[in-house]
């Protein structure tokens, strides 16, 4: 039995770009000890494209792209913050930064490892989270 979502809003640090997930309110996240992640101090929300929206002008955000180009890191040009994007991990869905949630519809979070230096075998223990 899955567990009932609830609509998170969240965005960036100005407000210039905003956007909802359906999640569950307790969420269960990760973190990445990749070099972007561990700089920007990203918390991972992974969720199929059909359970994201964005609610501002898509003039709002940058997009930023390395290495393979499959990961859109999408930032604010106003602010720069980085409060989602479509990972490398799961390109068929988002992962939004549970820092840039509201906290009033999240009842608890718990966090485990994306171990970047084992990618294969961590993309496949998260496979199916965009799904």
């Amino acid at each position: 039995m899955s567990a009932q979502l609830v609509t998170h809003r969240g965005g960036c640090h100005c407000g210039a770009v905003r956007f909802e997930v359906d999640a569950p309110a307790d969420i269960e996240a990760l973190e990445c000890n990749c070099s972007m992640c561990t700089m920007s101090a990203f918390v991972h929300l992974i969720v199929p494209a059909a359970r994201f929206r964005l609610l501002t002008d898509r003039g709002a955000p940058q997009t930023y792209t390395f290495n393979t180009g499959t990961a859109k890191h999408v930032f604010c040009r106003h602010c720069g913050v980085k409060s989602f994007y479509v990972p490398r991990s799961n390109p068929d869905g988002f992962s939004v930064n549970v820092r840039c949630l509201a906290r009033d519809s999240i009842r608890s979070v718990t966090t485990r490892q994306f171990d970047d230096r084992r990618r294969e075998e961590s993309e496949a223990q998260i496979r199916s989270l965009s799904l």
